[in-house]
């Protein structure tokens, strides 16, 4: 199928206390979805809220390198441009700008709406798992009217299996290999998209079970793969 790797492994069955299994099992497929660069272009944004972090703390900070490495939490670009004990009062600073210079400027990745859309199709649900500051993620969402069951944030990597384990998420969608360890420590299937900073082939070397062009071949995959499961 066009925009998908030729690759394709057996879906691993995740493991849940059987509260959360038998919430889940009321719907066809939970499926957790990255934020930044899976859902939403969050680089025009992240680098307006880089400048104007440079330009209240007179550092110099290359937003244009910084938004080529976005996925990992936000204090670690930020060693990069101040020492190790203001890091944590820079990344304060930045949260409090990043409403008023990145939502605006931030738009949805192609298909994003549409890969939602999908699960929802599906009787499923859809989460956002994300390492991005929680109440900044959902003002992401809420501008671009797209509608998630719940937002988790301030997760990352390894880290976000804890998300996707509480709500029986069978199904990752990332763009960082962070994203793919995330869903093989959960037991999920890790659905990679080709649209952040990590090519096709790193995601597939990390362990990436499907890697997709980007959101916009999402419909059809899910659909074929539930069908498969059925």
């Amino acid at each position: 199928m066009a925009g998908m790797s030729s690759y394709s492994a057996p879906s691993p069955v995740p493991t849940t206390d059987p509260g959360l299994a038998a919430e889940a099992g009321s719907h066809t497929v939970t499926v957790g979805f990255d934020l930044d660069m899976t859902l939403i272009d969050s680089r025009p944004g992240i680098k307006a809220a880089y400048e104007a972090l440079s330009a209240r703390t007179g550092t110099y900070i290359d937003s244009d390198l910084a938004i080529t490495r976005l996925g990992p939490p936000l204090e670690q670009e930020l060693v990069h441009w101040f020492p190790d004990e203001r890091v944590e009062e820079m990344g304060e600073l930045y949260r409090e700008f990043y409403p008023e210079y990145a939502i605006g400027p931030t738009p949805a990745m192609a298909g994003a709406r549409e890969a939602i859309e999908a699960v929802r199709r599906a009787g499923g649900r859809a989460i956002v798992v994300t390492a991005k500051h929680e109440p900044n993620a959902k003002l992401h969402l809420s501008h671009l009217g797209i509608e998630a069951d719940a937002v988790i944030g301030w997760l990352w990597a390894e880290a976000k299996a804890e998300a996707l384990r509480e709500y029986g998420a069978t199904v990752y969608v990332g763009d960082h290999t962070g994203d793919v360890r995330g869903a093989r420590t959960a037991g999920a299937l890790s659905v990679a998209v080709a649209t952040g900073p990590c090519p096709a082939d790193e995601l597939l070397a990390a362990g990436a079970d499907v890697v997709l062009d980007d959101l916009t071949a999402f419909p059809a995959w899910l659909a074929g793969h539930i069908g498969a499961q059925a």
